[in-house]
């Protein structure tokens, strides 16, 4: 998705990013190719207005979803559009030679915690999971952004995947759970009856945590080492 360039501005030296996701390589060339034939007229802010509306409107179709079953198509729809905004705006601006660093990583992470907030809230509005469930996943999602941005700022690394999982393929899982709502809502489970996204999203919750738990670990290791006790 990105170069693990290094720029300097004013003393800023951008972070490295670190994509180890399953799909990273060939998105990357993707994103690359895409990039190199997109219009003057689109701008990377175009791109990123893109990738947040994108957001709400799957929370949106999430919530019409509930009453119209064929709403869940344009979650699909919408998953899409905001993987394009997304994660072509930065490569765009690369490809262009016209990075914002400092401004495109704020406004990247702030575009994520409210488009995330829109498509939680809708969900939660649909009833296709519990609204604890989907506040869980909000707090879990928001707290490993934290440890992330942590991350870059005090060792230059910006990890954007955990086990092999990073944005690109969190929206696959997400779309394909979308679509298993066309045919069935609950799962079996020791017996028992759930909704299929209360049980993803449990696991969920589980994954960001433990992701969020190891990356601090490791990252107060490496921080420990190089600032050790005199």
């Amino acid at each position: 998705m990105a170069n693990a360039s290094v720029v300097a501005i004013d003393g800023f030296k951008e972070a490295k990013r670190v994509n180890e996701g399953a799909l990273a390589a060939a998105e990357k060339r993707a994103l690359v190719w895409m990039a190199e034939r997109t219009p003057r007229a689109i701008s990377s802010d175009h791109l990123s207005a893109l990738g947040v509306g994108a957001m709400a409107l799957a929370g949106a179709c999430y919530w019409a979803s509930a009453s119209q079953r064929a709403w869940l198509l344009g979650v699909v729809v919408a998953l899409g559009l905001n993987w394009l905004g997304d994660s072509l705006d930065g490569t765009l601006a690369r490809v262009r030679n016209q990075q914002r660093p400092r401004y495109g990583f704020y406004l990247d992470h702030v575009l994520d915690a409210v488009g995330v907030s829109f498509l939680l809230g809708g969900l939660a509005l649909s009833g296709y999971v519990h609204g604890y469930i989907a506040l869980g996943l909000l707090v879990a999602y928001l707290l490993l952004m934290i440890e992330a941005a942590l991350a870059t700022y005090t060792l230059g690394v910006f990890r954007m995947s955990f086990a092999w999982f990073g944005p690109t393929e969190l929206r696959i899982v997400l779309a394909l759970g979308t679509l298993s709502l066309w045919h069935f809502r609950t799962v079996g489970v020791l017996g028992e009856r759930y909704q299929v996204f209360d049980v993803g999203g449990a696991i969920a919750i589980a994954g960001m945590l433990a992701a969020a738990v190891v990356s601090a670990a490791r990252n107060t290791r490496a921080l420990y080492r190089q600032e050790p006790l005199r």
